[in-house]
């Protein structure tokens, strides 16, 4: 049997025999710029796809640190989600073109320490928001379930979490 035939028989069985596949963040980074530069195409704002980018940044990033059983180092949940997030936002943001000025005037002409025009990345903004948002809603839902005297809604902290990207993703389109 010659190497090609053999190399194709390998790979036949590898690729119908494995059990379980787990993606890594160059694929899934890559799904998300795909996705969001198919959002930006459909009219969605910058800021609005940095929020659900982050989202799934940030969720990532709480997924691989649980499959970690052992604690290493200190912060290690941290350090994962925080990795996380910087492998999958920093490659897309040269795609995600959409600053804004803020300009601050306190005291004084402008160009001096208190009068300046800042630019601010609406991209990284929604990131940011999105991967708090997926920090802080298991604290919502257990607020929610403790108000419901321990009883859960089926689904509750997935529901809740893309309800509030949802609302707040809608609340931005609208007003920014």
């Amino acid at each position: 049997m010659g190497w090609k035939k053999l190399l194709a028989v390998l790979s036949f069985f590898l690729i119908f025999h494995i059990k379980i596949a787990n993606a890594h963040c160059p694929l899934c980074t890559m799904g998300a710029a795909v996705a969001a530069g198919g959002a930006a195409y459909l009219g969605v704002k910058n800021i609005i796809i940095g929020l659900f980018i982050g989202a799934f940044a940030a969720s990532m990033g709480f997924w691989v640190a649980k499959l970690i059983k052992k604690k290493y180092i200190p912060f290690q949940t941290a350090i994962i989600v925080i990795v996380s997030f910087l492998t999958t936002v920093l490659p897309i943001m040269p795609l995600m073109k959409g600053v804004k000025p803020l300009y601050i005037s306190i005291i004084g002409d402008y160009g001096s320490l208190l009068n300046r025009t800042y630019v601010y990345n609406l991209f990284l903004i929604g990131s940011v928001l999105g991967s708090v948002i997926v920090f802080a809603a298991p604290f919502i839902s257990g607020m929610i379930t403790k108000a419901r005297d321990g009883k859960t809604i089926p689904f509750q902290g997935t529901t809740l979490t893309l309800s509030i990207l949802l609302i707040i993703g809608v609340i931005l389109q609208l007003v920014m």
